[in-house]
């Protein structure tokens, strides 16, 4: 689980084909003391296991399902990708609840810089917008960012400089694909209601009036 709140970036280092799989090996600028071999971290907002440590450098293995359905399938040697290790219950929830899981893979279609903030559009895949509401959250790259507006099937987004400084999305061009993961509390709330529309024991209008949350008519 984690936030959403980048702690830097890092930079890849090597990238070894295995098979129907990817090894990346990343330069870690963070202390890797407290990390150990099966922990679980954030590259790019897809969540990850580390399978070697060694010095400032981690390795993390690209399963075939992450290549397919993330962007990390076209990382390259000496590229920047945000990091963020994950979340222990002690830590302040700085952003909103991510799991790492992506849910589709987005396509900025516009870049525009106004004082020291960068704002962008981003044309998001139709099994997404379910989940996205005007002032709500979502996670770009790994980053937990506010939707500004939302329209049928794009979000603008606004980056203050600290996040810019933070993450790799001032580097971002238009054209360019960017993981995209949905708020899950969102999903929860699909769950429920899609259960009270198919069982008397789940939530609808009825259970509602019944339980005194809504008059009668």
């Amino acid at each position: 689980m984690f936030t959403g709140i980048v702690e830097n970036k890092g930079k890849v280092l090597k990238v070894d084909h295995r098979g129907e799989m990817k090894r990346l090996t990343l330069d870690v600028p963070f202390d890797l003391t407290e990390m150990q071999l099966g922990d679980s971290i954030n590259i790019n907002g897809v969540c990850l296991t580390v399978v070697e440590k060694k010095g400032r450098a981690i390795s993390v293995d690209l399963s075939p399902e992450s290549l397919q359905k993330t962007t990390l399938a076209r990382v390259k040697e000496a590229d920047q990708v945000n990091l963020e290790r994950a979340l222990r219950l002690s830590d302040r929830l700085g952003g909103h609840i991510v799991t790492g899981h992506i849910d589709g893979i987005g396509t900025i279609t516009e870049r525009r810089i106004e004082g020291n903030s960068l704002h962008l559009r981003v044309r998001i895949p139709q099994a997404v917008t379910p989940y996205v509401v005007q002032k709500g959250s979502i996670a770009i790259d790994g980053i937990s960012l506010t939707v500004n507006e939302f329209l049928e099937d794009w979000i603008r987004l606004t980056l203050i400089p600290y996040t810019l400084e933070k993450t790799t999305l001032i580097e971002k061009k238009v054209g360019e694909e960017v993981n995209i993961e949905a708020d899950i509390l969102g999903k929860y709330v699909e769950k429920v209601l899609d259960q009270g529309r198919g069982t008397s024991k789940g939530i609808d209008l009825s259970f509602l009036k019944q339980h005194g949350f809504l008059e009668n008519e």
